[in-house]
């Protein structure tokens, strides 16, 4: 997909904030400094409308980016990071939680993972937790390219065990560096707004 816009509009807390005309929406979540902000920056071509940060736990809203002005990539808080205190991560965990569960167009959520590790504690309850609401969900390894290649596919495999995942197709590996993945992903979301538009 060629970008000829993308701006953010909004960087929401609540519900009332939320954009109203009610177009597609690709949420992404994933543990703090996984690299949402670069997977949004690699896929806009834009070097920094999404704000990189190597400090984790900046991103403290759910920031929309109109893209086109044909859908919305939707920025969630990361979860996972220790410093922040426990009533702040409830504050963020509610936000979020209701945002998923409540959102009608909500097309699909992005989980972030990062390749280089096995999935966290976190990161299985969390897409247990999308399973369990039949949320449509991509999983997306970051970081591809910090992994020498003949380590990939051991990676790879340690994903799809520890989060069960049955159906390949819903994995995208994604390098912010070298733009692996990007194509598969732009693929995905014009054929997930497609679908929606039949029914």
């Amino acid at each position: 997909m060629k970008v000829t816009s993308a701006e953010i509009v909004i960087s929401a807390v609540q519900e009332s904030q939320y954009p109203k005309d009610c177009l597609p929406e690709f949420a992404l979540i994933g543990r703090s400094n996984v690299g949402k902000s670069s997977f949004i920056n690699t896929m806009l071509d834009r070097r920094a409308l999404a704000r990189t940060s190597s400090q984790p736990g900046k991103t403290q809203t759910m920031n929309f980016y109109l893209v086109n002005k044909m859908f919305y990539f939707v920025d969630l808080p990361g979860y996972g990071y220790a410093k922040v205190s426990q009533k702040e991560r409830e504050k963020w965990g509610k936000m979020i939680e209701h945002y998923l569960n409540n959102r009608s167009n909500l097309y699909c959520v992005f989980h972030m993972v990062d390749l280089r590790h096995p999935p966290t504690e976190d990161d299985i309850l969390m897409y247990n937790w999308l399973k369990y609401y039949n949320l449509n969900t991509v999983i997306v390894a970051t970081k591809l390219d910090k992994i020498r290649p003949s380590q990939r596919q051991k990676n790879i495999k340690k994903i799809k065990k520890s989060l069960d995942l049955i159906n390949s197709e819903n994995l995208i590996t994604f390098s912010a560096l070298d733009k692996t993945g990007k194509e598969k992903a732009w693929a995905f979301i014009k054929s997930m707004i497609e679908k929606r538009e039949e029914n």
